[in-house]
């Protein structure tokens, strides 16, 4: 890969940019292929939420737990899991708990598939230990900037 600047160059670049031009083609990217397969990338994050629950999950519990990804919002996550319950994707029983139909269960397999691909094409040439640093670099930023992340 050619890199845009020399690493003295490098050196001397605003993080603010290339993390948001980083984010901005990731972003870009999966959205872009999860809808090519009908799912929007909040519809993706509710299935693997429903999916992954160990004991069924309210819809305020995945709503409360989701809606700050990207800056999404409790309007716009409650409107994509009624989407989902429409789609016949997910049921939502009495009590607000949500449950994968077999249609959900379907989509999400592919969804998960799909998001497996989509991490080796973003790692390609990345080693772990590279990656690592990022990720605790980009953390470091955060902390060193007073900013919060989803996981704190």
């Amino acid at each position: 890969m050619k890199y845009s600047h020399s690493d003295a160059e490098l050196l001397q670049q605003p993080i603010g940019y290339w993390s948001w031009a980083a984010h901005k083609a990731v972003v870009t990217r999966t959205r872009a292929a999860l809808a090519g397969i009908g799912l929007t990338q909040p519809q993706w994050w509710v299935l693997a939420q429903v999916s992954g629950a160990d004991t069924a999950k309210s819809r305020d519990e995945v709503s409360r737990l989701l809606r700050d990804y990207l800056d999404t919002g409790a309007e716009t996550l409650e409107s994509e899991i009624d989407g989902a319950v429409v789609q016949g994707w997910i049921t939502e029983d009495s009590a607000g708990r949500l449950s994968l139909t077999a249609e959900g269960g379907a989509l999400h397999a592919k969804a998960a598939a799909l998001q497996r691909e989509l991490w080796e094409e973003r790692h390609a040439g990345i080693s772990d230990e590279e990656y690592l640093t990022c990720l605790k670099v980009l953390q470091r930023f955060i902390h060193n900037t007073g900013g919060r992340a989803w996981h704190h």
